[in-house]
């Protein structure tokens, strides 16, 4: 096998969502259960977007600014990126009027719902010693999209199945 033709390690990625602009319900309701990533506007997590993140890689899908944030899911990235519409929308929250047509700042890719799962709210991640150093956790880390390390996503998963 040569080096062009090794798989490449699966990725895995905490992506933050308000539950009133789009929660894990709506992203199953959704056609093929997939939508577009919207409304990304810090560069840091724009270029996770854009540098690293590729269709298969691994989600936990997280809401985010409601009365108990949580991984409330887990998905999958199913598409590369694209300009984000919404920069050039007046009416979107997420307009930016220094962002030009033909060279846009900002970026969206698809996200495909794979299941519901029981809401693991961020009080329980606290209270994990093994997901201490998980990025969603450290001071001051406000990013909607973070990396998630294997080891931290298998242990995720595991206690969303019900292990101990």
């Amino acid at each position: 096998m040569t080096a062009s033709s090794t798989p490449r390690p699966a990725h895995y990625w905490l992506m933050k969502s308000e539950p009133d602009e789009c929660s894990i319900d709506d992203a199953l309701a959704a056609p093929g259960a997939t939508v577009p990533w919207t409304g990304v506007r810090n560069y840091q997590a724009r270029n996770f977007m854009r540098d690293a993140m590729q269709v298969g890689d691994g989600v936990l899908f997280y809401h985010s600014s409601c009365p108990e944030p949580g991984i409330a899911g887990l998905a999958r990235v199913a598409s590369t990126t694209r300009p984000d519409p919404t920069q050039f929308d007046p009416a979107s929250p997420y307009y930016d009027p220094k962002s030009p047509p033909d060279a846009p700042r900002w970026l969206l890719l698809d996200v495909q719902a794979v299941r519901k799962t029981r809401l693991m709210p961020l009080a329980e991640l606290r209270e994990r010693p093994e997901l201490a150093d998980m990025r969603v956790l450290q001071k001051g880390s406000r990013l909607s999209i973070t990396p998630v390390d294997a080891a931290h996503w298998d242990r995720i998963v595991a206690l969303l199945d019900g292990g101990g």
